[in-house]
């Protein structure tokens, strides 16, 4: 069997799904708090009447200390959300390398190969310099080294905060930046909002709506919808704040995967490009999925903003030869068990046969654990006329479901 025919685990599937949620999770809790801030502003600003803003002297300091106070609310966020994502970057790192360790020792087919795998050392300041460290500013190599103040030796196999330093969105600005970006830029939003309706004789009432939508305090909903009901003041600000979560975590949780496979470089030197879950997916990402590369040397998502591509590993003939194994021992040939959900378990299933297709074959409650007792039955009247990867894909576009990183942890042991 050709080696680019290895198998992807259905768990790699399950986790790209799992992650969607947790994304949800996190860009959830920064954008109802950045909303909670519009909302307390124009609470204020509906106060007044419209005359006691016109641009006498002391309606300009009433707006002015509007503006400031919003300013500063604005500040504080982003640094506390630069806080938030350091933190859930930080789990997330070491959630997602001791998986795929996990998943590679799942692949390999004896108690030898399995026990070759190596682990990987997550640094405690990984994720702040993920979020802070702007290289452009600073030079990264100069970068203390954690582990040596800790034990006075660099683990041989580990993820430091000199690689988080060099870990920045696509536009080249890091987490924190990012955040003080949209608090400056919306600050701005809300001054021209309300001096342009001032002008336009609106009440501070129809001013209110249309920097905050139909949004209320401690707004309820899913993230799309939230964002869906927001004003000027909100909606490009909610969307830039989903991307700034959805691409800061994909990128960590590739470094994990790729710290995992450095360590274990002696049975991994390739990878496959995987984009079959992007729920929208680029046509680089499309032109890119399934392709094979050299560890170190092919293209590496994030390939754009809200990239939500990833890569599995291939195993090297070397590797199995030493063990006295070859590639059919490692994936059964052009078959592979599917564990949960049939009415045989260990069934075999064609090794080509993608995650889609395989769950449009489970039983209800698998189908139920991915979307929900209600999603699901739509999922399931859905592929009675649909191929099965469309439906799925339209289905985890449009899941609204969050997970915490603690629940993540616990979808990932299943």
């Amino acid at each position: 069997m050709a080696i680019e025919q290895q198998r992807i685990p259905e768990a790699l599937y399950r986790n790209a799904i799992n992650l969607n949620r947790y994304e949800n999770g996190v860009a959830l809790k920064i954008v109802r708090e950045y909303n909670n801030i519009i909302i307390q502003i124009t609470d204020q600003l509906k106060q007044f009447d419209a005359g006691e803003l016109t641009l006498t002297p002391s309606a300009v300091n009433r707006q002015r200390t509007i503006l400031l106070q919003l300013q500063e609310s604005l500040n504080t966020w982003a640094e506390s959300s630069s806080a938030i994502i350091s933190q859930e970057l930080q789990g997330l790192a070491e959630l997602q390398s001791e998986f795929i360790r996990e998943q590679l020792t799942k692949v390999l087919p004896s108690a030898g190969t399995k026990n070759a795998v190596r682990t990987v050392e997550i640094s405690p300041q990984f994720a702040q310099s993920v979020v802070n460290t702007d290289p452009r500013q600073i030079n990264v190599f100069t970068l203390p080294e954690e582990f040596v103040v800790q034990t006075g030796t660099i683990p041989k196999f580990s993820l430091t905060a000199r690689e988080g330093a060099v870990i920045n969105l696509p536009n080249g600005v890091n987490v924190r930046t990012a955040f003080r970006r949209i608090a400056a830029s919306q600050s701005e939003v809300f001054t021209n909002t309300v001096r342009t309706g001032l002008l336009s004789n609106q009440t501070t009432a129809q001013i209110a709506k249309q920097l905050r939508g139909k949004l209320n305090f401690e707004a309820v909903g899913t993230l799309e919808q939230i964002k869906a009901r927001g004003g000027i003041g909100t909606t490009i600000a909610n969307n830039q704040i989903d991307t700034i979560v959805r691409t800061s975590i994909n990128q960590v949780s590739n470094s994990a995967i790729n710290s995992v496979f450095k360590a274990n470089s002696d049975m991994v030197d390739r990878y496959k490009y995987v984009a079959t879950l992007d729920s929208r997916t680029s046509a680089i990402c499309g032109r890119l999925d399934g392709q094979i590369f050299e560890m170190g040397k092919g293209p590496q998502p994030p390939q754009h903003f809200n990239c939500r591509s990833t890569i599995v590993p291939i195993i090297k003939d070397e590797f199995l030869d030493r063990f006295g194994l070859d590639q059919d021992d490692l994936s059964g040939g052009l078959q592979r068990p599917s564990k949960t959900g049939l009415s045989t378990r260990g069934k075999l299933i064609p090794a080509s046969e993608n995650y889609a297709v395989w769950l449009s074959k489970q039983d209800i409650p698998t189908q139920n654990k991915v979307f929900g007792i209600e999603k699901s039955k739509i999922y399931r009247s859905e592929l009675k006329n649909n191929n099965p990867t469309d439906v799925f894909r339209k289905f985890v576009r449009s899941d609204g479901s969050t997970l915490t990183l603690e629940e993540l942890a616990k979808e990932n042991a299943n």
